[in-house]
């Protein structure tokens, strides 16, 4: 009985057992497929080796050259771990403290009241706690192209009203990690990118990866964004740096950032019989530790009990064991890490297509955390392919409704005078409402992309499609009217129900300067 009882337990042992790397080939390879990615690579860690470490597909559709474990592709919002490292090598070198007010280091750094401004300080930065609304000011930087600067950063905060109290509520923030970025400049000497490059990466060994494209001089082996547009890949330019990459500027492969997930799985260590220290343990316990309660995920499948955000980390239990782990997205590009400490394990997925990259990440990794879990196979990828295609159908039957009432409208006549002239936003500046070629135009003066022609919809609201195309951007642009009829403001907001949260129109309020 003993000895049935022994194999039939080395039997279900078998059944969860760990992926091989043909199964992984297999898993990646049919994602792909599913989702319509371009380029994909992996690796995998494990007990202090690296296990898998391989690249799928094509950098290009143009070239059709092969992705390998080399091959650079944006990891956008998973540079932000690599920014609190930073800040946590200055916290252990006594060049600043994480409870250090900001403005002791940037004395024009200003918030929406005094109050906030005077107590934000080092960690407020990291932990998206700010009382800001998701994605505040983005716009300054999404598109690419524009001119805005530090310090327009820097002073931007105060005239965006608060969506929660301070330090109450999580709202994914980009522009608040820019500014750590500054501050790592000014506390160091050296800008953030330096930082990164000879205090982080040349240690780890990651010769081949740069914390900004300017910095790459061979291109050589770049994978090039991609986005789809009904079921065609279209190849998108490089995303364009903002005044730091403080919040996503990192360009790595995969073999590279199998030296990042080491490190911290080894609690800092790193190099021959682990002897060099990035970073204490202490300051990876201050990483990993929750200062924002986010919501918890309550899949039974990973009986989860908690769920926040660190220091540049997402964190949550996941069957017992921690998870700790980020994602990153920029046009044509997303991103997963993903560590679970208690296995020793760590995985890092890149992809260079919009949207479907997503379900890539979250299909594999899922899977390859449920292998050493003991998981049974839940086949992710079958599962996430429908629900993706019915969310982004539904966003785009949204989107076309719009358009066929703009078409089934535009035989109806509008006195342009009324709304031609010059509207400004205190923290994004000028736009202008202009004739062009007998149809109406919105353009804005420091983000050249956001230009488009305004179509009539309804009532006070024109539907605008931008010539930028790169995301799924368009916009509505809604008139507030005086008593005449004139237009005296402009709010505005996306069309579609999926637009990404760094297009914040609705965060601007537009008023009238000059009439043309």
């Amino acid at each position: 009985m003993k000895i049935k009882l022994l194999l039939l337990f080395l039997v279900c042992q078998s059944a969860f057992a760990q992926m091989t790397s043909t199964e992984v080939d297999h898993l990646v390879e049919d994602a792909m497929k599913k989702f319509n990615v371009a380029g994909t690579a992996v690796t995998i860690v494990k007990d202090g080796k690296v296990i898998h470490c391989k690249g799928y597909g094509i950098k290009s559709i143009t070239t059709k050259e092969k992705v390998n474990e080399h091959t650079n592709f944006a990891i956008a919002s998973n540079s932000k771990a690599f920014t609190t490292a930073a800040l946590s090598i200055l916290v252990e070198e006594g060049k600043l403290s994480w409870d250090d007010k900001v403005i002791k280091y940037i004395p024009e750094f200003t918030m929406y009241n005094d109050y906030v401004t005077a107590n934000f300080n080092i960690q407020d930065l990291l932990t998206h706690r700010s009382g800001l609304g998701l994605g505040a000011g983005d716009l300054m930087f999404f598109p690419t192209g524009s001119d805005f600067t530090m310090k327009d950063v820097l002073t931007s905060f105060q005239y965006f009203e608060p969506k929660s109290a301070f330090r109450t509520k999580w709202d994914y923030d980009n522009l608040l990690y820019v500014v750590a970025g500054e501050v790592i400049e000014r506390v160091s000497g050296m800008t953030w990118e330096q930082f990164i490059q000879t205090r982080i990466m040349v240690p780890l060994g990651m010769d081949n990866s740069y914390a900004g494209l300017s910095m790459m001089k061979d291109k050589s082996n770049l994978a090039s964004p991609h986005a789809e547009v009904k079921g065609t890949l279209n190849k998108l330019e490089d995303f364009e740096e903002m005044v730091n990459g403080a919040a996503g500027g990192i360009y790595a492969n995969v073999d590279d950032l199998s030296q990042w997930l080491l490190v911290h799985l080894n609690k800092g260590k790193y190099g021959h019989g682990l002897k060099s220290q990035l970073f204490s343990q202490k300051s990876q316990w201050e990483m990993w530790k929750i200062h924002t309660v986010t919501d918890v995920d309550r899949n039974p499948r990973y009986n989860s009990h908690f769920a926040g955000y660190g220091l540049g980390w997402d964190l949550e239990d996941i069957k017992g064991n921690m998870s700790v782990s980020h994602t990153g997205g920029l046009p044509g590009m997303l991103s997963k890490t993903i560590m679970i400490p208690d296995l020793n394990l760590g995985i890092v997925v890149l992809t260079n297509t919009s949207e479907g990259g997503a379900g890539v990440f979250m299909s594999v990794t899922n899977s390859i955390v449920d292998s050493y879990l003991g998981l049974d196979d839940h086949k992710w990828t079958d599962y996430y392919a429908p629900l993706f295609k019915e969310y982004y159908g539904k966003a785009d039957d949204v989107s076309e409704k719009v358009w066929k009432t703009v078409k089934a409208n535009e035989k109806i006549k509008v006195k342009a005078e009324d709304y031609i002239g010059i509207y400004e936003d205190k923290w994004f500046g000028k736009v202008e409402v202009f004739m062009k070629d007998k149809q109406l135009w919105l353009r804005s003066l420091r983000s050249p992309k956001l230009n488009g022609p305004m179509q009539y919809y309804n009532a006070n609201t024109f539907a605008l499609k931008w010539e930028y195309q790169d995301m799924n951007a368009d916009a509505f642009a809604i008139f507030s009217l005086d008593e005449e009829g004139k237009a005296q403001s402009i709010k505005m907001k996306g069309i579609s129900p999926n637009i990404d949260f760094s297009f914040d129109f609705q965060d601007l309020d537009l008023k009238r300067v000059m009439t043309k």
